[in-house]
């Protein structure tokens, strides 16, 4: 893939993550706010593996796996604790 494709890609996921920023941050609801902050991981899990991509280094694809499974068990626990079944 060609470098300067690769750099917009992730310029578009870094205004994804602001949009959802904003979203977290201004969320009427917690909710919102939770959806908010899986949707910045979800991208930023994306930018790691093309931060991976662009830098030719392995390392940054198992960094990335590990963040996802993390963050979505965050999520989870954040979602049970809403429904107060913690």
């Amino acid at each position: 893939m060609s470098f300067s494709i690769l750099v917009i890609f992730f310029a578009v996921g870094v205004g994804g993550v602001v949009l959802c920023m904003l979203r977290a941050a201004k969320g009427p609801t917690t909710s919102d706010r939770i959806v908010g902050v899986d949707g910045m991981i979800t991208i930023t899990t994306a930018l790691m593996v093309l931060l991976g991509l662009l830098l030719k280094r392995r390392i940054y694809l198992d960094v990335s796996l590990v963040y996802a499974v993390l963050a979505f068990i965050g999520v989870i626990v954040m979602a049970r604790y809403l429904e107060k079944g913690l």
